[in-house]
């Protein structure tokens, strides 16, 4: 029995303290997965689960204050995210087509491993998304795409800080925070009130610069496949798969809102619109 725990223990301090990239595991909650993963649990309950029954007898809560200091958090954070992420992506020895994993410590590395760890922690802040649905009762909004999008980034966002703070997830994460710098503005001048909705006519171009980013991003990891970018194989694979997922998902989403056509949406407009012959009729039963 001792000998199993010993082994037990010994593989727990071998997966998250001897592989763990030594630059950043003792930032805030690298020690473990446990934390992270206790969240996303507890964020998926609450938003599908005990978050909709609080609310159900309940007015939905204004919460336009302080979404609006939300939103420009996040605008704010990723404006910093896409500044660290080019200092890196723009170094001499950095190659798009072969970004190798740089264990070193060159204070330009080094300062960039630690940044990977905002990036984490921002998309914990995230989560509010959700969370914000779910007392406003815009449960529409909560879709699959969404629960699964900020779930998964969560995890993955930690893996990568703690193993692979530099190398691919650097492009993936400048990458996405410029989506987020376009994302929140949006938001944020939605939420100014419909006097500034004519600014707004840009809204699904922002679901296409992500599916350009996701592209970008299958096109970068599968190039890696076939060169030995001192890099771990699996990484690249596990990127293109979940990026490749995420692409299916977010292109049925603009499918569906920008292009094929809601049959409801025909039958309100005929049905306000009276047939030409008919407003005639109308036309001259006042005149007589």
């Amino acid at each position: 029995m001792e000998g199993v725990i010993n082994s037990i223990t010994s593989t727990y301090n071998y997966v998250l303290e001897d592989l763990a990239d030594a630059r950043t595991k003792h930032m805030p909650l690298m020690s473990s997965p446990i934390p992270v993963i206790v969240t996303v649990v507890l964020y998926l309950k609450f938003c599908t689960d005990y978050g909709p029954r609080f609310m159900k007898n309940r007015k939905a809560y204004d919460l336009k204050q302080p979404i609006m200091y939300y939103n420009i958090f996040q605008i704010l954070l990723s404006i910093f995210l896409v500044y660290e992420g080019l200092h890196y992506l723009c170094m001499e020895d950095y190659s798009f087509g072969c970004d190798p994993f740089m264990n070193s410590d060159d204070p330009r590395v080094t300062r960039t491993a630690v940044c990977s760890w905002f990036y984490f922690f921002g998309k914990l802040t995230e989560l509010l998304d959700t969370v914000f649905f779910v007392f406003r009762k815009k449960s529409r909004q909560i879709s699959t795409l969404h629960l699964y999008h900020h779930s998964m980034v969560a995890i993955s966002s930690w893996a990568a800080t703690k193993y692979f703070p530099v190398g691919p997830f650097i492009l993936i994460g400048t990458l996405n925070s410029f989506v987020h710098i376009l994302m929140y503005t949006y938001y944020f001048i939605a939420g100014l009130g419909p006097q500034y909705q004519k600014y707004l006519w840009w809204k699904k171009y922002v679901t296409l610069v992500q599916l350009a980013q996701f592209l970008v991003v299958i096109a970068h990891n599968t190039n890696a496949l076939f060169h030995d970018c001192n890099y771990p194989k699996h990484v690249h694979v596990f990127c293109i798969a979940n990026t490749g997922l995420l692409f299916y998902m977010f292109s049925n989403f603009y499918y569906n809102n920008y292009i094929k056509v809601n049959p409801k949406k025909i039958e309100e407009v005929t049905t306000k619109v009276k047939p030409m012959s008919e407003r005639k009729g109308k036309r001259l039963s006042v005149g007589q």
